[in-house]
């Protein structure tokens, strides 16, 4: 069987290739760039862009499942191609379909729906890999500047997100389910630094900044007044489910979800001088 995983040079899409590899399963990879795309030997990897649909109908020649995002160029803007895709996938034959959700529910999610396609919605929570933004900070001053110090967040490691998804997509049972993915603990901003600091070696001060300051940061990084209002409500009033435990990940792997600290550990040298 042969799996087309697309997104595949991105946070989550990299480690599902590693992990259907691993499996034993075919792996095809789709990427706008497959000369840069930096992928093991065993993939196939094929051009595509999930923005021009008919670019991807190739790829689902001869695949049984695939790993779809719903986002192109930027992470906050839904893709607007979400039933030409499912579209085509059904026409290629294909079974099973996971999606990764980014945010709320998009035209993708809402297409699969529709469709008498076998799909799994994946509904992670924050990413640890999100930490990688302070690696110029950390690195430069030794410091961490971010709002709502009080906001808890039961991050998740990346690779436990496409553990989850390589159960979904290869295995029966998850059609018609939204998996909502968490780590194993809530953490406050504070407490990620802390532990960030004991991976690196060194101390790392946390500096909240007020809701003034950060949406005057954001701005200047380019953020539009709708994302910004998305950054303020998501960290300064959490909803329940991104700081609740759930037991997703252990129930679909049989082990329980790697930590924050495993993952600073494992980043350690990105934070360092």
């Amino acid at each position: 069987m042969t799996y087309l995983v697309t997104g595949a040079t991105g946070t989550v899409g990299r480690h599902l290739v590693d992990q259907l590899l691993a499996a034993g399963h075919q792996v095809r990879a789709l990427t706008r760039d497959p000369a840069r795309a930096d992928l093991p030997d065993k993939v196939e990897v094929v051009a595509g862009d999930l923005g021009d649909p008919e670019t991807v109908a190739p790829a689902l020649v001869g695949v049984t499942g695939v790993h779809l995002i719903t986002f192109g160029d930027n992470a906050y803007t839904p893709l607007t191609t979400g039933p030409d895709l499912v579209a085509l996938a059904a026409a290629a034959g294909v079974r099973r379909v996971t999606v990764l959700q980014s945010g709320y529910p998009g035209p993708v999610e809402e297409a699969l729906a529709a469709s008498d396609l076998h799909w799994t919605r994946l509904q992670p929570v924050e990413f640890m890999a999100n930490i990688r933004d302070w690696t110029e900070s950390v690195r430069a001053e030794g410091v961490v500047r971010e709002p709502f110090a009080h906001t808890r967040s039961a991050l998740v490691h990346e690779a436990d997100i496409a553990a989850v998804a390589a159960v979904a997509l290869t295995e029966d049972g998850h059609a018609g389910r939204t998996l909502t993915i968490t780590g194993p603990e809530a953490l406050t901003r504070p407490e990620k630094v802390r532990l960030l600091a004991e991976a690196v070696g060194r101390p790392i001060e946390y500096i909240e900044l007020s809701e003034a300051v950060a949406r005057r940061r954001w701005a200047e990084e380019g953020h539009s007044q709708e994302t910004i209002e998305f950054f303020v409500e998501v960290h300064g009033n959490a909803p329940e489910i991104s700081y609740t435990v759930l037991p997703t990940v252990e129930e679909l792997t049989g082990r329980p979800p790697r930590t924050f600290a495993q993952w600073a550990r494992e980043h350690a040298h990105l934070f360092r001088d």
